[in-house]
């Protein structure tokens, strides 16, 4: 955290409750990402983790508390109005559009950014046709980075699923985000594919200038490339910290973690 002590201020949660009936799905949840940090959001299946997602992206609005992205009160907006301010995520059930290429996906997710006017795409006026390059140029761009464009064409449906997940992040990325919300992006992938997403997720966080939150079950993941972890349980926040704070904390363990993970990995026995 200390690298990161001058650096702005680019998300901030306050007290965030969301109330589901008489379910407390997430009680007093606080959250400050810093611009650059890499962050990490674990815990038990039914802690409150998508649940605070889809509050910081406006999917839900709060029962009370306030989100605030990039000094901006985020409150009173729609998704699509926060994901033009500069957040996008990933979500923990593929959400592509399946029938349409893998390069049409991004594309839709780009368009948000389009310099061009609805009046020079109904008359097919020459910015129209620049922007459009522009947008196509950036789309190629991205997918090199995840090695899928040599299936830009393809249909995203038939990707397997591995790289369907890594497509959700490229057109994650097509938005421009200030932040990336990853929903347990390695779900599903194999040893091997999860130490490229480690090294992709480093890659693209430092070439974009990205602040980074992830929620991931995979510890190797979290614990190799998180610099700070906030940990959920029952909507609760139990712990924050550094990598090796969250692999000691006892009240970790007991909740999450477990004894053995925790001896195998220097924690407390």
């Amino acid at each position: 955290m200390t690298k990161y002590k001058d650096a702005p201020e680019i998300l901030n949660a306050k007290n965030v409750c969301m109330q589901f009936g008489g379910l407390r799905a997430v009680d007093n949840f606080n959250i400050c990402l810093k611009q650059g940090e890499l962050v990490g959001l674990i815990g038990p299946n039914g802690a409150g983790k998508t649940t605070a997602f889809n509050v910081l992206t406006g999917v839900y609005k709060p029962t009370s508390g306030d989100v605030f992205l990039a000094g901006e009160d985020t409150k009173p907006m729609k998704p699509f109005e926060i994901s033009h301010l500069g957040m996008s995520r990933t979500f923990q059930n593929i959400r592509l559009f399946r029938d349409l290429s893998v390069i049409d996906n991004i594309l839709i997710a780009a368009k948000q950014h389009a310099v061009h006017s609805m009046l020079d795409s109904a008359l097919r006026l020459p910015r129209h046709y620049t922007e459009e390059l522009r947008l196509r140029d950036k789309a190629m761009e991205l997918l090199k980075i995840f090695h899928l464009e040599g299936k830009a064409l393809d249909s995203s449906g038939s990707l397997p699923y591995g790289e369907q997940r890594k497509l959700e992040i490229v057109r994650a990325l097509a938005t421009d985000p200030k932040v990336l919300l990853l929903d347990e992006p390695a779900a599903g992938m194999n040893h091997k594919e999860t130490e490229g997403l480690m090294e992709t997720i480093a890659k693209i966080r430092r070439d974009f200038k990205l602040t980074v939150l992830l929620i991931e079950h995979d510890m190797k993941l979290v614990m190799g490339i998180c610099e700070r972890i906030l940990v959920l349980d029952h909507g609760v926040t139990i712990s924050q910290g550094s990598p090796d704070h969250i692999r000691k904390d006892p009240k970790v363990i007991a909740a999450y973690l477990g004894a053995d993970f925790a001896a195998e990995h220097g924690g407390a026995p």
